[in-house]
Parts: C-alpha cells; structure tokens; sequence
C-alpha cells in the first residue's frame, strides 16, 4: 500500500458545488472525494475549513522583487527564490508562472538576468521544489533582440506560457502623459533627465518593430503547445490584433467593452487580484469586479502581490460570487488556459493532488496546510 492522505470533514469546493466530506489521496493522486476516506495513513482534520483545489497563479513578477527589493539592490537569486518559494506556499499557490520581461529597460528585464532566472528555475524544479513552478516569459513588442534567447527558451522546454506587451508611452496601460516617467522614475530610481533617455530610445525601437517577426515568434510559441496571451488591451482593434497573434487569454484589457469583446471571442480574461482585494483599479483602470459580475472576467493572477490571490477569491463569495466560480477563476479556469485541466485544477478523482485547507480569522482567509502532489509543503495554525 502506497501513502495515503485524508482530509476529513471540510467544505470542499468543487468546480459546480460546495459538499461537505473528505477528499482522499493516495501516492499523488485524488482517488476519491465526498465519500469517508480510508482509516489508514495521515489525516488532517479539516471542519470549520474550506477545502480547495491549490491556486494556480498564471501572471506573477513578484520574484523581480524578491530579488531586487528596492532599485539596484540585488540579491543572490537562489536567497531571493528558495524563500519566496516558501511564501508562495502559505499563501496557498501550488501552481506558479513567473511572469519575467524582456524590455522596458529596467534592470532585472534584460536578456541576461532573464535567461539567468529562467534557467535557475529549470534546475531548482529538478532538484527541488515545494510547489509547481513555471515561466511566463512577457516579451516587450518594442524589444527588438530577444528574439534569439526567446527561442532558445523554448527549444529547451523552458517557457510555459508567453504574453505580447506594448508598454511605450502613451500605449495601453500608460496612455495618460507622464505615466510611464512616473513608473521608470519610481522603480528603476532614475531621474527626470535619465527617463527621458529611457523614452527616447523605447520610442525610436518602437517605431522600429517587426510585426511580422513578432507573429513569426507567436506562431513558433503555439507550435511547441506554449499558451499565448496579450497583455493591456485597450479595444476591439487592440483585441483582433492579439487574436492576429493567436492570443487566447487577454490580461487587464483596461475597459469593460475591450473584456466583453473578448469575451465574445473566445479569449479567457484574466484580471489581477489586488485590484480585486482594494476594490478597483489603483490605475482608474478596469474595476475587475465589475467585469466579473458582468460576465466578462474569467481568470484571477496575482500580479505583483501573491497574497491577494487567495484573498480575492473569499473577497469575490462577500461581494455575492458563488464560490465555486470565484475558485475556478484562480484554479481550474488558468489551468484550462495552460492545458492541464486534466492534471490540476480542481478536486476530482485522478488529478494531482494538489490541496489547500483555509481557516479564517476576522474573514481573512489563512491557509493552515498545502498540499502538492499528494505532500504537505506548509503547515500551519490559526491562533487565537
């Protein structure tokens, strides 16, 4: 008899319903759900707790600030990755897509670091890992000389998914004048003279792009099974051109028509989470709340704060989502957009076992244990 895990007695969310009973595990692997679970091997005890399938974030950079916390102070990347690992974990994220740029000129978005980062994640996933780990590789339609290490990083199965971004002045998300300097100045810790360098040279690439090279390099990405997405898209114009590069989900469309026209198309639309927990947009953006009861969001990231993603699920039940929608919009609807639907996701017999049990305390939703591939990886105590 191989290991065997019960988590007994919680309220278990699946795709369709919340039912009270035990999910039962056994080498890895959900074998059954509901029905009481064998007496044999661990058990944890799980009543008055949520029981969920673990979060399944696709858009993160939060690494580029574990590693440079503050604007050219780096940290040794191994330091910066095996501690945020552990992070990710007690926020309950089993499933995590590093979101690493290449362009915009800031300092851990060049060719370099990026192809440093995505290698150590390669190894360390070998070696090691608490939780599932991949790449989303954002490729700045203006950067014009990653195409090379882009492909590269894909003839070596490194890539898990890759967006097209276009964040020039007075494009998409920094379409208001000023909101780019204001943006490099804050994080890179350039000065006005400096910025306007930086703009400069974004401008005159920008007005350099091969669109043409930029599909060639989707359409390679679609070949080898990578999901594609676009990234802050502002029209209907704006959408057919990421469909044009075989876009299936489109990230942050900065109105409500853009996600609803997305929506029609078939495209997934992931939202972030913190715009979710602070209710709305820090930006005057897209309120994703808004599109969700609109029926125009389908995917939850976590952005640039990993925490917000678990919280933004039991934030989405208080605002009168169901709660099985809310967790499939951070669990089972980004792992379709992947293509592991039938591996993780959701709670159902013959998936991995990847599980979260969450407690609250004052509402907040704390994640007492997280469970990867059948192994508990955090484990943990409400106090109080």
């Amino acid at each position: 008899m191989g290991s065997r895990l019960t988590i007994r007695g919680g309220s278990v969310v699946l795709p369709d319903r919340v039912i009270r009973g035990d999910v039962a595990i056994e080498d890895g692997t959900i074998v059954s759900v509901g029905e009481p679970g064998d007496s044999g091997g661990r058990v944890i005890e799980a009543e008055g707790a949520w029981v969920l399938p673990g979060l399944v974030d696709i858009h993160c950079d939060a690494i580029e600030k574990e590693i440079e916390p503050r604007p050219n102070t780096l940290f040794p990347m191994e330091m910066a990755f095996l501690n945020f690992e552990r992070k990710l974990a007690g926020h309950g994220i089993t499933t995590m897509l590093h979101s690493l740029s290449l362009g915009v000129g800031l300092s851990l978005r060049g060719e370099h670091l990026v192809s440093e980062i995505v290698r150590l994640i390669a190894d360390l996933r070998k070696e090691r890992a608490m939780i599932r780990h991949g790449v989303h590789l954002r490729y700045e339609v203006s950067h014009l000389t990653g195409f090379g290490l882009a492909r590269a990083l894909m003839e070596e199965g490194l890539l898990d998914y890759v967006s097209f971004m276009d964040h020039a002045p007075g494009q998409g998300q920094y379409h208001r004048p000023g909101a780019f300097e204001k943006y490099v100045m804050k994080n890179q810790g350039v000065g006005l003279d400096e910025v306007g360098v930086i703009v400069e040279e974004l401008q005159e690439r920008r007005a350099r792009v091969d669109w043409s090279k930029l599909k060639a390099l989707a359409a390679e990405a679609r070949g080898r099974g990578i999901a594609i997405a676009s990234h802050d898209d502002d029209s209907t114009e704006a959408v057919n051109r990421s469909l044009g590069f075989f876009a299936t989900v489109t990230e942050f469309p900065l109105n409500l028509e853009t996600a609803e026209y997305a929506r029609t198309k078939g495209m997934g639309v992931c939202l972030g989470a913190p715009n979710i927990v602070r209710g709305g947009s820090h930006d005057g953006n897209l309120s994703a709340i808004d599109a969700i009861r609109a029926g125009a969001g389908h995917i939850v990231c976590s952005d640039y704060h990993p925490a917000s993603l678990l919280h933004a699920v039991f934030k989405l039940e208080r605002e009168g989502i169901a709660m099985p929608r809310a967790v499939n919009m951070a669990t089972l609807n980004p792992a379709t957009a992947l293509g592991r639907a039938n591996r993780i996701g959701s709670l159902e017999p013959g998936k991995s076992a990847d599980v979260i049990v969450v407690g609250q305390v004052r509402d907040v939703p704390l994640v007492r244990q997280a469970i990867v591939n059948g192994t508990v990886v955090y484990s943990a105590r409400d106090f109080g």
